[in-house]
């Protein structure tokens, strides 16, 4: 770890974090809390992905739609429109939707080998962005002259590493640059996500092992073919085994590369000042 006690911490005059765990737990409102005092660069690994390595595919799918209108076809083919995503670090719905999800394609679903690629792009394009941390970590000082930097991971970090493998190439390097903060979660926070998922079920990426074995099981489950399934109800049904799946591998990386705060301390956090007493007590816990 770049920082080894809470003194070290508190006493540098460069703070390099990497916030990681379930989305919904506070990673993006403590990156913009940090962003928005004007010293810390903010850095979104999936902003990075949607726009550095996976815009292309974004894009073009949007264009494989509109080729389907006689009106847009045209106005495409001579290059009178020009069609792209807007991304931002608070709507990655561009993202999302190019995930998709596998089914039925009257309910909007893909066939489940076109899923498995998009996935698959996703699992490229996320190893990329965790390797551009260190980039973008020296650019924020050396381009911008911020003295500090916040990395705002995806969910699925740990669906791309090996926490138990003390030589993973994307755990090394981050190590390296920032102190990696794992955001626990309670039961109760698990539940609340659940719920939430429940109303607005919305695409992810997962180990492809994990997502083959859950497809089986719910194809056999329920009975259904392929083409059968509705899209929403298997992320549903996905959704809460995914995050049993993800809690020990969370856990893992913290334990052997990184802190832990808790989701409830850092729902409290309204400062930058909070922030980094909060990573001091997490640095000393660890001691």
């Amino acid at each position: 770890m770049i920082y080894q006690s809470a003194e070290e911490w508190l006493g540098s005059e460069e703070k390099r974090v990497l916030l990681f765990g379930m989305s919904g737990l506070g990673k993006t409102h403590v990156s913009k809390l940090l962003r928005d005092s004007g010293n810390w660069f903010h850095y979104s690994i999936d902003y990075r992905i949607g726009t550095r390595y996976m815009g292309e595919h974004i894009a073009d799918n949007f264009k494989r739609e509109a080729m389907k209108v006689p009106l847009l076809r045209e106005l495409l083919m001579t290059d009178s429109v020009h069609i792209t995503s807007n991304i931002r670090f608070d709507n990655l719905a561009p993202l999302s939707t190019y995930l998709g999800k596998p089914g039925n394609p009257a309910k909007g679903g893909l066939p489940f080998a076109e899923y498995m690629l998009r996935q698959d792009q996703h699992r490229v394009a996320e190893i990329a962005s965790l390797l551009d941390t260190a980039h973008f970590a020296e650019r924020a000082k050396s381009l911008y002259g911020y003295p500090h930097f916040v990395c705002d991971s995806g969910g699925s970090i740990c669906e791309v590493v090996e926490p138990e493998n003390p030589d993973d190439p994307v755990l090394t390097s981050l190590s390296r640059v920032a102190l990696m903060v794992w955001i626990e979660g309670t039961e109760a926070h698990t539940a609340d996500l659940i719920r939430r998922f429940d109303k607005a079920p919305k695409p992810m990426y997962y180990q492809p092992e994990f997502l083959h074995a859950a497809w089986e099981e719910y194809l056999s489950e329920n009975r259904l073919s392929e083409a059968e399934v509705d899209p929403d109800a298997f992320v549903r049904w996905t959704y809460a085994r995914a995050l049993a799946h993800r809690q020990p591998r969370y856990r893992a990386m913290a334990e052997n590369w990184g802190v832990t705060v808790s989701a409830h301390d850092i729902a409290d956090v309204n400062s930058v000042e909070g922030f980094i007493a909060l990573v001091a007590r997490a640095l000393e816990a660890r001691r």
